[in-house]
């Protein structure tokens, strides 16, 4: 596979990672080293290791993947979405010296957002295995890629948090943003066709 060929499908997958990221920086709103470090490691690790999965396991999970996966990465970004919603409201009635700003960061918050926005390079690995296409060089770039975004991705939502005014509007569109990506997902999966006959 060509080397456009693999940085075009990086970039692809990166998108998803990019606008997480910025919603991530806005909800933040002050983005240290580490916090850069650690949400870019994971997002560019999981991107890599997901591809990995998908050529490993091959068409044996193929049904699986292509019947659940949408539903898992729509469910975890939903969740987190509501979260930063339910986070700005929380700031707008006033409560903002009160509540801390949950570090999105750390823990399962960001194991959830590294799976739900990797999920898609499943289903690639798994594509690739079906031609026959070698995985690793296509996953070191597709990590590097992801990892890079995910960086640019943070401090681009950082600076549009710093505007005051903007904050918990940006906050709030942030947590939709995570909603809109969780429906494309599923619309890009045919499941509104598969609903509403659209």
């Amino acid at each position: 596979m060509q080397i456009i060929s693999i940085l075009g499908i990086a970039v692809a997958l990166a998108m998803d990672a990019f606008a997480v990221a910025i919603a991530t920086g806005v909800n933040l709103k002050q983005v240290s080293l580490r916090q850069t470090f650690r949400l870019s490691w994971h997002f560019g690790l999981f991107q890599a290791l997901m591809p990995i999965i998908g050529w490993g396991l091959g068409t044996s999970i193929e049904v699986y993947v292509k019947t659940y996966a949408h539903w898992v990465a729509f469910i975890l970004l939903a969740l987190v979405g509501t979260n930063m919603l339910r986070e700005a409201v929380q700031l707008d009635d006033g409560d903002a010296g009160d509540a801390p700003v949950k570090d999105s960061t750390r823990g399962m918050t960001m194991v959830m957002l590294s799976i739900a926005t990797s999920i898609d390079a499943l289903a690639v690995g798994l594509s690739m295995s079906l031609l026959n296409v070698a995985i690793i060089y296509p996953a070191i770039i597709i990590g590097l890629v992801a990892g890079a975004f995910t960086m640019v991705g943070l401090h681009l939502g950082k600076r549009v948090a710093g505007v005051t005014w903007l904050s918990t509007w940006a906050e709030i569109l942030g947590g939709l943003v995570l909603w809109l990506i969780g429906l494309n997902i599923l619309r890009e999966n045919g499941v509104f066709s598969a609903l509403f006959g659209m």
